[in-house]
This record gives structure tokens, C-alpha cells and sequence, in this order.
């Protein structure tokens, strides 16, 4: 759980320096680190069934934000880059997207690496 915890701290003091807060779509993976977060402590104080599930629910929700996050971490990327140049073929957009550091295509994969480990740490705790 500490590792956890570790990786949403560090997730969001990053997406809060870099000002990852400017629209609604933004703000989700704070907002669901904040729950996380608090869902941790929770689980940390009670151990219970309920905590569990909670935990559970929020790892699905931060996996799923990371996958709706890369979509659109791309979408924009992409559309930057034709109205650059319209012209630009399929393959050679493709490459521009996956390297563009404005914004990261795969930085949101971090959301899905943080909802896997902590489902691996609800794992072994019964309902």
C-alpha cells in the first residue's frame, strides 16, 4: 500500500505543477486520486469488507481514466499536428503523436499502472 500511496502522491503533486486543472476533463485524475487517496486511509483504519470493495472501485476508475485520458491525450496531439500540416499521412501523423511531449501521448498509462497495483494489493483480501 505504501507504493501505492507513493505513486498517487507523486501522480498528483505532478499533474497539479504542470496545472493539469484547466477544464473538467483535467481535473478527473485528481479528483479520482483524491478519492483514492481517501478511500487508502479509509481501508487503513477500518480493513473491512466494505473498504475493500471501495479500493476495488476506485482502481476500476482510475484504469479506465487512464484509458479515456491516453484517447484523448492522442485526439489532441493529433489534431495539433494537422493543423500543422493537414497534408501528413496516416503513418507520419501516427509517429508525430507518439513522440509530441505536448501532451504526452501514454503519460495517462500511469493512471492504469497505479489502478493495477492497487488491485493487486485489494487481491488478497476477502469481500
Amino acid at each position: 500500500m505504501g507504493v501505492l500511496v507513493l505513486g498517487l502522491a507523486g501522480t498528483g503533486i505532478e499533474l497539479v505543477l504542470f496545472g493539469h486543472y484547466e477544464d473538467a476533463w483535467q481535473r478527473v485524475p485528481l479528483v479520482l486520486i483524491g478519492a483514492a487517496l481517501g478511500v487508502l486511509v479509509w481501508h487503513a483504519a477500518r480493513r473491512d469488507g466494505t473498504s475493500v470493495r471501495a479500493i476495488r472501485a476506485t482502481m476500476a476508475s482510475l484504469m479506465l481514466a487512464g484509458a479515456v485520458g491516453a484517447a484523448l491525450h492522442i485526439r489532441g496531439a493529433a489534431e495539433f499536428q494537422l493543423e500543422i500540416d493537414p497534408t501528413q499521412s496516416w503513418w507520419e501523423l501516427s509517429k508525430k503523436v507518439m513522440r509530441a511531449q505536448a501532451p504526452p501521448a501514454l503519460a495517462p498509462g500511469i493512471m492504469v499502472q497505479l489502478g493495477l497495483l492497487g488491485l493487486t494489493y485489494a487481491y488478497r483480501y476477502p469481500d
